[in-house]
């Protein structure tokens, strides 16, 4: 049934659509018809996953997909690492059984595995027919032209950098708002290994965790377009058709050759994503240190987090959530925006399941997931600078207001998603 917290997920869209117009360079050329139809296909896309019973049982197929891969990757954790991977033949009596969930050991190798599956994938084509079939959709629905629509979709799959690589021949000519388009649309969405990861960390504490995982990624697709469209309009003049080739991007010689190659690039992912983890949670904690100075403050001693939650509460509240856990919601978007996605998901996997409601799980679900930090504002400029190096400036002008776009487009789907009746989900 619908009620007073789905209506006011409506204040979030409305708000969300107002600041991308505020910030957009032709506020005259707003995209009406992109608009309704983009939000129309994100409400259909959750309506026919989750309501639709074929769907519904692939979405709770996926589930059980990423319990057996979390599974089979403790086992090769365990053969490496031993007891310490979590095993149950410990060397020593256990005091706190929660303590053998070890990040590094549990959800950083699923990493690994998933990279070198997709790359797989990849070669045996499967990847490439499903990344084809949803550069066709974004093609047809969005009114993208042939290449930009494949590197949206490949992002959905492939990440934020590795997405726009397999039209990297076709990065110089694209348009300012098709460049734009990409970075924004790559900070909305998740890469498929950390989607698995994130569902590793979420099962324990929302249900069916990775069904909503992999929603959010794929339609918040279609939101980072919609935002990016407003904030930087399309240029008709320069955007004309273009055929182009997937296959001629990344190609691997066997399947073994996959295999090897899609390990390697899992253990720079995995590496990276362990090292800013260390260096953001460090610096955060130095600063809480210096604020704890100054003691309690209305009761409670300041910290980044508590800080983050008054600033962004409002936020929270207008994509459908609780006035009560309203701040904790906004710490969780500050702590999304300020250091990762991955720290904000730990964070609240970790909030015990009475102190936060159900729906704000699964609505801070979809307004977490995806790449919108600072972090990431690097890894586009250091990542655009290799692949398209002439427009290395162009990347650098456009790439923080491309975080903002991809941050609020998890936003917006958050409150599309606030907006249909919580019974969906149960």
């Amino acid at each position: 049934m619908f009620g007073l917290q789905n209506l006011q997920s409506v204040v979030g869209i409305l708000g969300v659509l107002l600041l991308c117009w505020a910030m957009s360079e032709n506020r005259r050329r707003f995209p009406w018809k992109l608009a309704i139809g983009a939000i129309a296909v994100q409400g259909l896309l959750v309506l026919a996953l989750f309501s639709l019973p074929p769907l519904r049982a692939a979405l709770q197929g996926v589930g059980l997909a990423v319990d057996g891969l979390a599974a089979s990757t403790q086992a090769g954790v365990a053969f490496v690492f031993g007891f310490l991977a979590g095993t149950p033949n410990q060397p020593y009596p256990l005091t706190e059984p929660g303590a053998l969930f070890v990040f590094a050991f549990r959800v950083l190798p699923v990493i690994l595995v998933v990279c070198a599956l997709a790359a797989l994938l990849w070669h045996w084509k499967i990847l490439v027919w499903i990344t084809q079939a949803f550069g066709v959709i974004f093609e047809r629905t969005m009114g993208l032209r042939g290449p930009p629509a494949l590197a949206t979709a490949a992002t959905v799959f492939m990440g934020q950098v590795e997405g726009p690589i397999f039209i990297r021949s076709y990065l110089s000519s694209l348009s300012r708002s098709e460049l734009f388009m990409l970075i924004a649309v790559g900070m909305a969405c998740v890469s498929g290994s950390t989607m698995v990861a994130y569902a590793t960390i979420l099962k324990d504490v929302l249900p069916n965790a990775a069904a909503h995982v992999l929603t959010a990624s794929i339609i918040s697709a279609p939101a980072g377009v919609l935002l990016a469209r407003i904030i930087i309009p399309r240029d008709d003049a320069v955007e004309q058709s273009q055929a182009y080739d997937p296959l001629a991007a990344k190609k691997y010689d066997s399947s073994i050759d996959a295999l090897i190659k899609g390990t390697g690039d899992g253990l720079q992912i995995m590496l990276n994503v362990g090292a800013t983890l260390i260096v953001f949670v460090a610096l955060t904690a130095m600063v809480n240190n210096i604020l704890g100075v100054f003691g309690d403050v209305a009761g409670a001693p300041l910290s980044v987090e508590r800080g983050l939650g008054v600033v962004f509460a409002p936020l929270a509240w207008a994509i459908g959530v609780s006035w009560a856990d309203a701040p904790t919601a906004g710490s969780l978007l500050g702590v999304k925006l300020v250091l990762t996605e991955f720290t904000a998901f730990i964070n609240m996997g970790a909030i015990p399941m009475e102190e936060l409601e159900p729906r704000t799980r699964v609505l801070m679900t979809y307004a977490l997931c995806g790449f919108a930090n600072i972090a990431s504002v690097g890894i586009n400029l250091a990542g655009y600078s290799v692949l398209a190096p002439e427009r290395r400036s162009e990347v650098v002008g456009m790439v923080w207001k491309a975080m903002i776009a991809g941050f609020l487009a998890t936003c917006l789907t958050a409150s599309i998603v606030g907006l249909l009746p919580a019974a969906l989900f149960g």
